[in-house]
């Protein structure tokens, strides 16, 4: 018996053959893609579930204990040795149920009645103050620099104050005894926000990388990010942060003679066209002040 194959029907099984085989691959292919991100799907829910759950139960132990100060506040008289103390600690217990609140917006789950707003000069000064007492056990001031009055940007406030805290520690951990600075410079459009160590610089890593997730220096200075006290993410959160409000973060500059990190921020009311082209009103000029 012969079978006659002519040469278009081995054409034809040539091809229909390689179309097989390039949906098995593709088929192939799909199936490992999926089982190889199926791990990182499931890693992200988790943490973002964590992060939900841990948000949600510290909000109320937060508020019992904004509760009780602010019951101790009103209990205590005007001439109370420890009224400016409790101040600062119902300060700092607001602050830290802000800090809550901003966990659950970068998870779409806070209130939708969050300012997106926040005053520069007074968020400047608020992080300033609530590093002062860590920046004097190393015998380190911080001076800040203001911009005009009035002036804000499109961040809610507890994000710029935890990213402006961030950068003041790591500058105060990387600085010897003597001045960090903290400036602000309003344009147009945007005003950038700059913190200044006067360490040695950047060291034992790739600038660019020290905003990646725990990337640590293997020179670090003492105190500052070595395998004890540090784990590489502070940074990475405030990239985190400042990106997801439509800012940038960069190394302005970085020698022997210090490191400038600079934010910059979209000034609010700049996408209708209401911001002035003057940095602030004729004859104001920044103002200066320490901490």
């Amino acid at each position: 018996m012969t079978v006659d194959i002519e040469g278009v029907d081995i054409v034809v099984g040539a091809v229909c053959l390689g179309v097989v085989a390039i949906i098995l691959a593709g088929t192939i292919a799909l199936l490992a893609t999926r089982r190889a991100v199926t791990p990182l799907i499931d890693a992200l829910q988790r943490q973002r579930r964590f992060v939900a759950d841990a948000s949600h139960e510290l909000r109320t132990p937060l508020a019992i204990l904004d509760a009780r100060l602010q019951v101790l506040q009103r209990a205590s008289g005007p001439n109370d040795p420890n009224a400016d103390i409790i101040t600062e600690l119902r300060d700092d217990s607001r602050n830290l149920t802000a800090v809550v609140t901003d966990l659950l917006d970068s998870l779409d789950t806070a209130p939708v009645d969050v300012d997106p707003t926040a005053s520069v000069n007074d968020t400047m000064a608020s992080a300033a103050t609530a590093m002062t007492m860590i920046a004097q056990q190393r015998d380190i001031e911080i001076v800040t620099t203001a911009t005009s009055p009035g002036v804000s940007v499109e961040i809610p406030e507890a994000s710029l104050r935890r990213s402006l805290i961030a950068l003041l520690d790591n500058a105060v951990k990387h600085s010897p005894p003597g001045v960090v600075e903290l400036k602000a410079r309003a344009e147009r459009r945007t005003v950038a926000i700059t913190v200044i160590d006067h360490g040695p610089g950047i060291q034992g890593i790739d600038p660019h990388r020290i905003f990646d997730r725990f990337a640590r220096s293997s020179a670090a200075v003492d105190g500052g990010g070595n395998a004890r006290t540090g784990f590489g993410i502070g940074l990475a959160l405030v990239r985190d942060t400042v990106i997801r409000h439509g800012g940038t973060i960069a190394i302005e500059s970085t020698s022997p003679d210090g490191t400038a990190l600079t934010l910059t921020l979209r000034r609010s009311g700049t996408r209708t066209g209401a911001a002035s082209s003057e940095v602030g009103p004729a004859g104001i000029e920044p103002t200066t002040s320490t901490v």
